[in-house]
């Protein structure tokens, strides 16, 4: 159930934006504000890239030989 409400992530990711954002008063252009909030989405990425939704763990190699013939 709890991987159904993504609203935590989803907030923390628009407060970290604006928190990057917000020192820059005067920025340039769109462009640049465009670039930091991808910038931003790109840390974002990498950071959880690694994590799994608990209890997916033990689903994972399931669902990998189930699709395997398909996708290897």
């Amino acid at each position: 159930r709890s991987v159904i409400y993504t609203t935590n992530a989803i907030e923390r990711t628009i407060k970290e934006i604006r928190k990057r954002l917000k020192p820059m008063n005067s920025l340039n252009s769109l462009e640049v504000a465009e670039k930091i909030v991808y910038l931003t989405i790109q840390d974002f990425n990498e950071k959880w890239a690694g994590r799994k939704l608990r209890g997916f763990a033990e689903a994972q190699e399931a669902l990998e030989r189930m699709f395997e013939e398909r996708y290897c």
